[in-house]
């Protein structure tokens, strides 16, 4: 059963003591005269923005009443405290603090007059003891913990699915994952950031590692893996896969950055693949204006699955155009449809050559046309 009291705590008592060493590999934040861990490992990264955090100032100066904060004690932790929701009006306040942003003193009507914390003069005394309402829980379960801190978060910008997972695996081996996968100079970042395309502070780059390496079985791996000494298994992976696209692929493309680079890898880690030739593929299908999706480039040359390549279609003046010449006929089947059930098609298919124009066009009824596109593309 939980045990939960109500505490006011002053801004500067907050504030003493307060140490972010989020460029090293722990990623500690720490507050409240060392008492306090401000980023236990089931916390997501700092995602506010500077306006964001001015608000948080300008509520504490206005006087308003800022949202409550919620800490828990844990015998496992060093800290007598951890934050299980607060973090980001928190570390805004001690960044402010601490000088690494400014707020606009005469805010109203005007953008002027930037004011750094110890600039603020009479307000200053105002804003350290301006006191947060704080629940601390004292008692109860690991499970009664994570679960208040699911409920609290549906309240204020809710948790992705990973940033849930992560609070319900806590333990020695998400503390690991995420100094390698969850900040933007982390070294997970650095070294894929030319082909992954995801957040590292909304812990979407980690999901999608996690995501490849179990074959989409994030839960089942976290949990394997939750009290692991490491996450070393999973860093060599993702080495693996960065090493595998950049001997596969190297010539660099910002297309690259959107192709599913896991699920390849896992398939064709261990094929025999004509490098030069794949590359040469590459180099004509980028250059060739009936592709449209040009990332699907990567997929389609391994693969040989057309629908990666989101070849052009005609657009609607074309089709009404060809629909018009046609009497509204199918030119194949030569029944009467509206244009609505008609597609337009190649005559000569694009894997032969042909080319999106009025010359190559034909209106289908819906039936001709599954026909025709099985059979020119084999589906």
């Amino acid at each position: 059963m939980m045990k939960i009291e109500e505490t006011k705590i002053k801004v500067k008592d907050i504030f003493k003591g307060y140490k972010d060493e989020t460029s090293s590999n722990e990623g500690g934040i720490v507050g409240y005269d060392g008492q306090l861990n401000i980023r236990p490992s089931f916390q997501r990264n700092f995602v506010y923005n500077t306006q964001q955090s001015q608000a948080v100032i300008y509520t504490i100066l206005d006087g308003f009443p800022l949202n409550l904060i919620y800490f828990v004690t844990d015998i496992e932790s060093p800290y007598k405290y951890e934050l299980l929701d607060g973090q980001q009006r928190l570390i805004s306040i001690c960044q402010f603090m601490q000088g690494d942003f400014s707020i606009n003193k005469n805010r109203k009507g005007n953008d002027y007059n930037p004011v750094f914390y110890d600039g603020l003069g009479s307000l200053k005394e105002k804003f350290d003891n301006y006191e947060l309402s704080v629940y601390i829980c004292t008692e109860g379960s690991k499970e009664d913990k994570i679960a208040w801190f699911e409920v609290i978060n549906t309240a204020g910008e809710k948790l992705n699915n990973q940033e849930i997972r992560n609070a319900i695996y806590n333990g020695t081996w998400v503390t690991d994952a995420k100094s390698d996968f969850s900040r933007n100079n982390c070294r997970g970042y650095n070294l894929g950031k030319n082909y992954i395309d995801k957040d590292p502070n909304r812990q979407l780059l980690l999901e999608q590692v996690i995501k490849w390496i179990s074959n989409d079985n994030i839960n089942d791996y976290m949990a394997k893996h939750q009290h692991d000494n490491n996450a070393n298994e999973l860093w060599e992976y993702y080495t693996n896969i960065i090493e595998w696209i950049q001997t596969t692929f190297p010539n660099y493309r910002k297309e690259m950055k959107s192709v599913d680079w896991g699920s390849l890898y896992n398939r064709y880690k261990d094929a025999k693949l004509n490098i030069k030739e794949l590359n040469e593929k590459v180099d004509d299908l980028m250059a060739d204006p009936e592709v449209v999706k040009k990332s699907g480039i990567y997929e389609f040359v391994l693969t040989g699955d057309y629908k990666y390549l989101n070849l052009r279609q005609f657009d609607d003046y074309q089709k009404r155009t060809m629909y018009e010449n046609q009497h509204g006929k199918c030119a194949i089947c030569g029944k009467e449809f509206p244009i609505e059930q008609m597609h337009g098609d190649h005559k000569k298919p694009w894997v032969n050559g042909g080319t999106t124009t009025l010359e190559n066009g034909q209106m289908l009824c819906h039936k001709c046309n599954a026909e025709k596109s099985a059979k020119d593309y084999g589906y």
